[in-house]
């Protein structure tokens, strides 16, 4: 079967740009599972899209293939190539430029008419036999349902018409460059930057998280689920066990971490009857369901749930990490107490004397605090937490820096 460039399964070539791009220096071997002839048609489908970012090197492995990308260099995001293929039939190709044609400069036909008239382009242009009115009526459908056509029922007939485009693309040219790179749901955002010649290129990002561009699809059934207070089927990736698991969930928040742009779907549990966290790219698809009565009240335990919640790891009220950080605030270290103020989440601040302030917290997981908390090393003047891990981590971490630098790791208590 030769090489074909579209798309069947888009799950299949987002696990595979994952692949590429965050482990890379991966051969044929490395995919367990996959049939050489099915790893050759992905990497040629993404070579073919990305190209200038794909590069190899030869092992003992044989030819490992890599993503190698500069986000800081990039004004668009590459990745978002991969939703602008998918797979069609020869005859979707033609109904696309019949429709459109027909209903060229404001003219309004019936499925009857546009049969008719189907008919007779593929006459003209030796396309075969004509199509019947099922397959004509399912893109036209497809085609209103997606915004290009509109329909209105007149008599015991619908009549379609294309969607008018009043939008003056060229004034929101800015706004839409930015969103495609910075919002979540950016895929919107580069599909529009599509009309306009030449594509802005205003914005460059220090740290820029393309990687989430692969989990576009998931996420607009969630955030769409969410808008419509429904239910949803989860197929979830276990990277455990290895297998896919089903979970009826509520759809009520998105989480988006702002240190390394991975992103967490926020739930309340039909079957654990508790909010949980779900990571998006382990989310491997979307299955709407009924709209939920009682959206408020398991809102309300999700809002709840997040009163003790630091990061994306949850547990239960009873059993809560309490955590305690005092540190020294110099004269002229006011920045240190406002980003005490800024970064304290679920937290609390008070002041003990004008130059020593104390960090206190309750939390489902206190070791989530750790990175944060080495943030204020060489001014923590004590550390406790019921948790006594943390404590013994945060002391390691400690002696070790002091083993590499030098220092007082006996300074903090």
């Amino acid at each position: 079967m030769a090489y074909s460039e579209l798309i069947k399964n888009f799950d299949k070539i987002r696990e595979y740009m994952r692949q590429f791009y965050v482990y890379g220096f991966r051969n044929r071997n490395d995919f367990g599972g996959k049939s050489a002839r099915s790893y050759d048609n992905e990497r040629r489908r993404i070579e073919s899209w990305l190209g200038d970012y794909m590069s190899f090197r030869q092992d003992e492995g044989g030819k490992a293939m890599f993503l190698s990308v500069d986000s800081r260099s990039l004004a668009h995001n590459p990745l978002y190539q991969a939703f602008r293929t998918k797979s069609f039939t020869a005859n979707d190709i033609a109904l696309h430029f019949y429709i459109l044609d027909m209903l060229a400069e404001g003219g309004e036909l019936t499925l009857r008419q546009i049969t008719d008239r189907t008919a007779a382009y593929r006459a003209s242009f030796g396309d075969g036999e004509p199509l019947d009115d099922s397959t004509i009526r399912n893109k036209l459908r497809e085609y209103v349902s997606l915004g290009l056509l509109e329909s209105e029922k007149r008599g015991r007939e619908l009549v379609y018409r294309r969607a008018p485009d009043n939008v003056d693309l060229d004034s929101w040219e800015e706004a839409v460059a930015f969103f495609s790179e910075a919002d979540p749901a950016g895929v919107i955002g580069s599909l529009l930057l599509d009309r306009l010649v030449p594509q802005p290129d205003r914005f460059s990002f220090k740290h820029h998280y393309i990687l989430h561009a692969l989990d576009s699809e998931v996420l607009c059934d969630l955030l769409l689920a969410i808008s419509e207070n429904r239910c949803v089927e989860l197929s979830n990736f276990s990277r455990r066990l290895k297998d896919i698991k089903k979970h009826n969930v509520f759809p009520a928040k998105i989480y988006v971490s702002t240190q390394s742009g991975r992103q967490y779907l926020l739930c309340w549990h039909y079957i654990y009857h508790r909010p949980m966290m779900f990571r998006l790219d382990n989310i491997r698809g979307v299955k709407p369901g009924s709209v939920e009565r009682n959206r408020e009240k398991y809102f309300g335990f999700c809002e709840k749930f997040e009163d003790h919640l630091w990061g994306v790891s949850g547990g239960e009220e009873p059993n809560l990490d309490h955590i305690e950080m005092t540190v020294r605030v110099g004269d002229d270290e006011r920045i240190i107490l406002d980003r005490l103020e800024r970064e304290k989440r679920r937290g609390r601040v008070e002041a003990v004397d004008s130059h020593t302030y104390k960090y206190v917290a309750d939390v489902y997981d206190a070791s989530e605090l750790l990175p944060w908390l080495r943030t204020f090393i060489g001014r923590v003047v004590k550390l406790t937490c019921s948790d006594l891990w943390v404590e013994r981590r945060f002391s390691q971490d400690l002696e070790a820096m002091e083993k590499l630098y030098g220092g007082d790791a006996d300074a903090v208590q």
